[in-house]
Parts: structure tokens; sequence; C-alpha cells
């Protein structure tokens, strides 16, 4: 007798549930729910709180600490402007970061129970429930974590001077990203480039998810190929 198919019950928490979709999970994930009332995570209520977050935390919390990177690699002699150079440069890191860690991580494609859970919770939430405003952005805790590698590997390719002011501008690019992304959602913009964003982006959302990894800039999908085509974009208008 075949096993029925496992279903998640949106009235508990679902962290522990989506796993046992298994690879159901895929197309399970991709089938938003429109509402600004955010699903339960977890039975507990501190685990809970952590995955809540409003979107103003993130610069409050970022920018000083990229105004001390910066301060750093000012008192190590970097002169302003070429603080204001690495700042640059950081950002434009930050926008391949941006693209690939979307593509490529946010959007492969999970089996298994852990695998499934883990991709839930770092982005198969926002596709699920994409207007739940207060797990749009991310916790900065679980973006200390992320950074780790990057600030590795700016440390060791760049000298004592640099390294700050480079990491303070990838820093800047996620802090631009993270509010450009919760805008893009909650926001009304006005004809011209917010605009053409917001349709680019929902394109990404409710029409193909294979398409359309930037949100600050869709730079890199041109590049890679993979920007909406106008037939797509052309449907959300």
């Amino acid at each position: 007798m075949a096993s029925k198919p496992f279903t998640v019950d949106l009235n508990k928490p679902l962290v522990f549930q989506v796993g046992h979709l298994g690879e159901a999970y895929n197309e399970w994930v991709h089938q938003p729910i429109i509402s600004k009332e955010g699903p339960r995570f977890f039975g507990n209520d501190f685990l809970e709180m952590l995955t809540r977050t409003v979107w103003w935390v993130i610069p409050l919390v970022w920018l000083p600490v990229i105004s001390w990177l910066v301060s750093v690699s000012l008192s190590r002699g970097l002169t302003p402007s070429d603080a204001a150079s690495c700042l640059a440069g950081g950002i434009f890191i930050w926008t391949l970061l941006e693209y690939t860690l979307h593509r490529f991580l946010f959007h492969m494609e999970t089996r298994s129970y852990w695998a499934n859970t883990l991709h839930y919770l770092l982005h198969g939430c926002h596709h699920k429930h994409p207007m739940d405003g207060l797990r749009l952005v991310f916790p900065p805790a679980a973006t200390t974590i992320l950074s780790v590698p990057l600030w590795i590997v700016i440390r060791l390719t760049s000298t004592p001077a640099v390294a700050p002011a480079l990491f303070g501008g990838g820093l800047l690019g996620y802090v631009m990203y993270d509010v450009t992304h919760y805008y893009l959602h909650h926001g009304k913009p006005s004809p011209g480039l917010s605009q053409n964003l917001k349709r680019y982006h929902l394109n990404h959302h409710f029409r193909d998810q294979s398409e359309g990894f930037g949100i600050t800039s869709p730079l890199w999908d041109r590049a890679f190929g993979t920007y909406p085509t106008t037939k797509s974009t052309q449907k959300n208008k």
C-alpha cells in the first residue's frame, strides 16, 4: 500500500515540518501564500523571536560597524580617497556575491529532511511567504556568520590597511541590498528605476524563479544570461 504524501499543516510551526516533504519540497515552497501575516516557525518563543527582524535594524546595526571599519583603515594610513575607493570596490564585490548566493545557494534544489529544513530557513520561507515583512531582511546574527568567509578572503588577499574598508564596502553593499529588497516588496515606487526593479524582482517570485537573481541591480543577470525575458516581465506590468 502506497504511503500518503506528507502535508504541511500551516496552523502549526513550520520549520520542522517542511523537511518531511522530501522531493515535493521544491514545488511546495515555490507556491507562494500572499499574506502580510507570516507563519509560526518554532514552538519555542525564544527561537521564534530570533526569526523576526524589522527592516530598520539592518542599517541601525551595520552602519556603525561600517564606519568603524573605515576608521580602522584610515588609522592604518589609508587616505580618505583610497578609503572611498575601497568602499566602492566592496560594494561591487557584494553585487556579485548577491547574485551568486541567490542563484546557487538560495535556489539550490534540496530533497533530504535537513537540507529542506535549512533551505526553508535560509530562503525558502521568503518564497513561500513573500510578504512576511518580519522575515524579509537577514537577522544580524545570521549575517555575521555568513560574512566570516568574506572577511577571511579579504584579509588574506589585501593589505592590513585596505582590508577593513574593503570589507566595510561589502557590508555597505549588503545593507543597500537588504533595505532595497524590503522596499521592493513593501514600498510603492514611482515610475522609473525603482518601479522597474520591483517589476523585475516580482517576476522572479511569481513567474520564473530560475531567472532574475539580482536584487539591487540586474547587472549580473545580464552578464550571465539570466535576465527575465521581455515576455515574462511584460506580463507583470
